[in-house]
């Protein structure tokens, strides 16, 4: 198969339209696969992450063709679950509700990718759609046809139903428990219960459990602020509304996963409309397989589903046409009237009271931050990432920013450089030292700052600290810094800190290093103009960085404070980190001014005091240098 990579054009639709799917469209006539060729043949208006996910099933099922993909699409699951769905109540109607098509390419993903063993493919899935349009019906019968047809033979299964606090969790267990009570009142599953042994009792009860006494399998409810999912053994497990910006604990998450090792067929589905907190797991997942989807030459994350109608960008707040791509219950038959009279009724409320970025969230599915004090938005972050950047060698720019009390200690590395168009650019890269004694050990800090500094650690982006009660270690960060400019070859020519974190480190490297230290005075009429300028180069796409997440966090968590004689950095709470960014601020007070005439780079003055006496007494005895 030839090579295909979107990460730089987006184009999906060209590439569709230069492969030739013409055995692939006669071959599957499922429901899945026509909503697929119906996006792709522009049919229907959706947003570019749901063509990503269309064209990856087009090839997919080309993939399996040549016989060399560990994969099989099962038109015969595709039916099956859409068959079963047909039959599913609508608890409010109490009948069956004809799925749309975009509702069936989800179930048909789900259920009909599967693996040699006829298992699931797709062990894990990210389901993301604005509110209000029907996610919980469409779980509901997830669940229940889990339950009662894919673990029909099995027994001691257990279910998964969560959400982020008791109220959601108990909505969605109660909507399945009325699915069950429906589909055993009537039709072909009519007293179906007496014969496995579920309790028609328990289905109308506050119970967390639904038991089917005949296997064992049972569904449970749990909360994850506040519930525990050690020592179960999901093979579906739900996660509703894991978007939320109280759903970041890694370790919990994976307590989910890593139960499910064991047992065949299972997934784990997390379904969410899009929150203001866009560095949670699930949004950083869902970055991930994006990329994933459009190196389609790659074999990255093919046990990774992801299905997100989302809006492509926030200019079509304005544009209610578009709307249907975060809305597909807009794409019913005749249209949904009631629907978009009120998504034009909510949109034009928050025009009032200054909250379209809580419109954009929820009701078109757009990751926003939502502070009107946000330093830097979201969309400018993510579009400087590089794959990668060859430090060695250059000159550059450090920040420092020293931990007080749980923060973490920072430095900045700003290397301004030029681009092949000649473009002047600055390369942004950190690393940290993380303490972790005012948490009480490493899992607690991970725990309250959301992000898995361990696994970051081996990506080289930080150091855990090897004091033993889990402080800030002033010997490790001067060996490392040390360490890391020898090995690189670096050319230090700035290194700006706090005026008030004059520590042992500081100390240690103003005796025994050649590097041009300088105490940034932490006061906003000194630090405005570096720090409008790092917020200039981000907007401007002058500033690039790698994909580090803990750089990521402290620039979205970084809001600006004011006052009469300029502006800084801040945040919100105290457990929020952006100690990068003060870094990085530090570094950019001398590294902004780089390409200037009047910067110190080109500062010949500035030049001289940079050096080491050896390379005083050699620049002097140079016949060529024009001093003697």
């Amino acid at each position: 198969m030839k090579k295909i990579d979107l990460t730089k054009s987006h184009d999906v639709f060209k590439a569709y339209q230069k492969t030739n799917f013409d055995s692939i469209r006669k071959k599957y006539p499922d429901a899945g696969t026509q909503y697929a060729f119906d996006i792709l043949d522009q049919k229907i208006t959706t947003g570019y992450h749901i063509q990503l996910a269309c064209f990856r099933h087009l090839r997919d099922l080309q993939r399996q063709e040549t016989g060399k993909f560990p994969y099989y699409y099962s038109t015969k699951q595709v039916h099956n679950i859409l068959f079963f769905a047909s039959l599913c109540p609508e608890i409010k109607s109490h009948k069956p509700v004809k799925l749309m098509p975009w509702q069936k390419f989800i179930l048909a993903m789900l259920q009909g990718w599967r693996n040699h063993t006829n298992d699931k493919r797709f062990t894990w899935a990210i389901i993301s759609v604005a509110r209000h349009n029907g996610k919980t019906y469409l779980m509901a019968i997830i669940t229940v046809y889990s339950f009662l047809i894919q673990a029909v033979k099995q027994n001691g299964q257990e279910f998964l139903i969560s959400s982020v606090d008791a109220k959601q969790s108990r909505q969605l267990m109660k909507y399945v428990k009325r699915t069950l009570v429906e589909l055993f009142s009537n039709g072909l599953f009519k007293d179906y219960n007496e014969s496995v042994g579920i309790s028609m009792k328990g289905l109308t009860s506050l119970s967390q459990h639904i038991t089917m006494s005949s296997t064992d399998n049972e569904i449970i409810q749990v909360t994850f602020n506040s519930g525990t999912y050690d020592s179960h053994h999901f093979q579906t497990a739900i996660g509703d509304e894991f978007g939320s910006s109280t759903v970041k604990d890694q370790t919990k998450l994976n307590s989910i996963t890593s139960g499910q090792g064991d047992v065949d067929n299972h997934q784990f589905i997390q379904i969410s409309t899009a929150y203001d907190d866009p560095s949670v797991p699930f949004r950083q997942d869902e970055k991930r397989i994006y990329q994933a989807m459009e190196e389609d030459y790659k074999r990255d994350g093919d046990s990774y589903l992801l299905l997100d109608w989302s809006q492509d960008n926030v200019n079509e707040t304005y544009k209610p046409d578009t709307w249907i791509k975060s809305n597909p219950l807009l794409g019913l038959k005749g249209g949904n009237v009631k629907l978009m009279d009120s998504l034009k009724d909510e949109r034009d409320n928050s025009l009032i009271t200054a909250d379209v970025a809580g419109f954009q969230n929820k009701s078109l599915n757009m990751w926003l931050q939502q502070s009107k004090d946000t330093f830097i938005n979201l969309a400018d972050v993510e579009k400087s990432i590089v794959p990668n950047f060859d430090i060695d060698g250059r000159t550059v720019y450090v920040g420092f920013d020293y931990s007080m009390s749980s923060d973490n200690t920072s430095f900045a590395f700003v290397y301004p450089y030029v681009d092949d168009d000649g473009n002047n650019k600055w390369h942004i890269e950190q690393h940290s030292f993380i303490p972790w004694h005012a948490a009480g050990s490493i899992e607690a800090k991970e725990k309250q700052d959301g992000i898995n500094y361990r696994e970051l650690a081996k990506l080289g982006y930080c150091t855990i600290t090897n004091h033993e009660q889990g402080l800030i270690d002033d010997d490790q960060i001067y060996r490392w810094l040390l360490d890391y400019v020898e090995d690189h070859n670096l050319k230090v020519i700035f290194f700006g800190y706090d005026a008030m974190g004059v520590t042992s480190f500081i100390k240690a490297m103003d005796n025994n290093t050649s590097f041009p230290l300088d105490a940034v005075r932490q006061r906003t009429s000194e630090l405005k103009d570096p720090t409008k300028f790092l917020q200039r180069i981000f907007v401007e796409g002058s500033a690039t960085r790698l994909d580090d997440r803990i750089m990521e966090k402290a620039l979205l968590n970084a809001t600006l404070k004011e006052d009469r004689i300029g502006i800084q950095v801040d945040k919100t709470k105290a457990t929020l980190k952006i100690d990068v960014v003060d870094a990085i601020v530090d570094a950019l007070y001398q590294g902004m001014y780089h390409f200037e005439d009047y910067g110190i780079e080109n500062d010949k003055t500035e030049a001289v005091k940079r050096m080491t006496p050896e390379q005083v007494k050699a620049r002097f005895d140079d016949p060529d240098a024009g001093l003697t």
